[in-house]
């Protein structure tokens, strides 16, 4: 890596040597040199490595295990209707087959990210990546629903190891452009892999490989995982914690796991499964239980600083400028995402009849915008950079509202809906990579992980939070036909535009009373 990737793009010096760098999304961040340089420094040693010519090699291997995690959350359901039929499954079983991996995945991010900062982000990440592949090997071998079910959550506790460290290691690997075009990487994998998951799923399933039905949708990890493995430990496998970070079992906080992990279990689960039941009153004690347990976390993490202890969550971290104000707009971003990929599915395959796979194939629109902005917005200049914000919200507003009108009467879209599906992925694409890349710009490298797992836990919680509210407003509004399906799914796309639109207000405004003050 040159000089020119170790140095953040755009900024500029003041008087005093400070750089003060506009972040993609209109925050003015300001980062001393020395701290700059120290971030620079540590961010590119981890266990002695360096970022040189095995960067590619570990940015293939972080955004594979990435897509791989994304992968399985959609290419599941399109393999639900043959799974029911052949394991002769109940409804509440296929929900907890599909849902299982949400919600183990979701409960235990945070505490994955902590043990990549106890044991070595690299060596979790592996560990992840072997426990995920080792538990799709067991899901495509499955004989009962129970023995799906269990092996599903073991793919969620995989991947809530692997996940964070992916973040992780791509804010302390690589500096400057590199980290631009990783971060890139990391939301094309993102956003790809539901759209590609959609598609694999339906191939896989109508070819029935050699009798196999349903299993190859699982199976299919393993050859992936099994290279990735050999490849990983080559480009991670000496990783270790630096020489001035504690280690070991001592170092986890134990009664924020034990308060926390109940507590996201209890939010999460009524979201997932909520829906699907009529939003039952349990579900709402539980998801009230689920925020008290929040509060309750809270006061564990204070008293556990209190006694110098680690808390699962650092107040230093919560208090990283842009940290939480990022983490917000990720989360509206992913849940309205989430959102629309699942309200629109129904349309598809429920309204207008369409099988899985051309479901599917009609978002690949939608993923080569989300892959042309995200691979292309940090060689933007600062100063177009610094508007992306509100614009890729606007251009979001905007797409659909088109794609509210081309569906309008129970059409099927054609050309209208594929140009807003392809300014939906460009507007979404200019928005999460930018906003990943500010949240975390001014964390320090040792609570980068935690930040990660903040960061990582947000965006998860917003999917389950876009898919139980607009997927319930769609539901609760469509009927049978084509027309009725049109009109929930015109509704409800119009809502997401106007949540869209709200944020782009929002950071557009932000961005105006920055200015004005600094001109006052």
């Amino acid at each position: 890596m040159n000089d020119t990737d170790v140095k953040s793009g755009g900024g500029a010096r003041h008087g005093d040597g400070e750089r003060v760098a506009t972040s993609a999304v209109g925050v003015v961040e300001s980062t001393a040199p020395d701290e700059g340089g120290f971030q620079a420094a540590k961010g590119r040693r981890e266990g002695g490595n360096r970022v040189g010519g095995a960067g590619t090699l570990l940015l293939v291997v972080l955004v594979a295990g990435q897509f791989m995690a994304v992968l399985d959350s959609s290419i599941v359901n399109v393999a639900a209707p043959v799974m029911r039929s052949d394991l002769h499954t109940s409804g509440a079983g296929l929900q907890w087959v599909i849902a299982g991996y949400t919600i183990v995945y979701a409960m235990l991010l945070i505490t994955g990210s902590r043990l990549g900062a106890i044991f070595g982000y690299g060596r979790a990440y592996l560990a992840g990546l072997a426990l995920f592949t080792v538990a799709s090997l067991a899901c495509g071998l499955a004989g009962s629903t129970g023995e799906l079910v269990a092996f599903r959550c073991l793919q969620g506790a995989g991947a809530a190891l692997l996940v964070p460290q992916v973040l992780t290691l791509i804010q302390r690997r690589f500096e400057g452009r590199r980290r631009a075009a990783a971060m890139g990487l990391y939301q094309t994998a993102i956003a790809g892999g539901a759209v590609v998951g959609q598609i694999v799923g339906g191939v896989l399933v109508d070819a029935d490989l050699w009798g196999t039905s349903w299993r190859p949708v699982f199976l299919v990890n393993v050859p992936m995982g099994v290279l990735l493995l050999v490849v990983g430990w080559r480009a991670l496998g000496g990783d270790r914690p630096g020489p001035d970070e504690r280690t070991g079992w001592g170092r986890l906080d134990v009664p924020g796991v034990l308060v926390l992990a109940p507590a996201m279990l209890a939010l999460v689960v009524p979201l997932v499964m909520g829906h699907e039941q009529g939003w039952p009153v349990w579900g709402w004690l539980v998801l009230a239980a689920g925020l008290a347990g929040m509060g309750a976390f809270a006061v564990v993490e204070r008293r556990v600083s209190a006694r110098g202890g680690s808390p699962l969550v650092p107040g230093a971290v919560l208090r990283s400028p842009g940290l939480l104000s990022g983490g917000i707009m990720l989360l509206v971003g992913v849940a309205s995402y989430n959102g629309f990929l699942f309200t629109l599915a129904l349309h598809l395959q429920s309204g207008l009849g369409d099988s899985p796979l051309r479901a599917g194939l009609t978002y690949v629109p939608c993923a080569i915008g989300f892959a042309v902005s995200g691979l292309w917005w940090g060689r933007l200049p600062e100063r177009i950079r610094a508007h992306l914000g509100y614009l890729g919200f606007a251009l979001v507003s905007v797409s659909y509202v088109g794609m509210a009108a081309s569906v309008h009467g129970g059409r099927d879209g054609g050309v209208a809906l594929a140009v807003g599906l392809a300014g939906m992925g460009l507007g979404q694409g200019a928005v999460l990579g930018p906003l990943m890349a500010s949240a975390l710009g001014r964390v320090r490298p040792e609570h980068a992980g935690d930040a990660s797992g903040v960061l990582v836990t947000l965006m998860q919680f917003g999917g389950v939070v876009g898919v139980a509210t607009f997927g319930t407003m769609f539901l609760s509004t469509t009927g049978a036909g084509a027309h009725a399906s049109a009109h929930a799914a015109v509704l409800t796309f119009v809502v997401l535009a106007v949540a869209n639109l709200g944020v782009a207000l929002w950071v557009g405004l932000g961005m105006v009373r920055r200015r004005a003050g600094r001109l006052g």
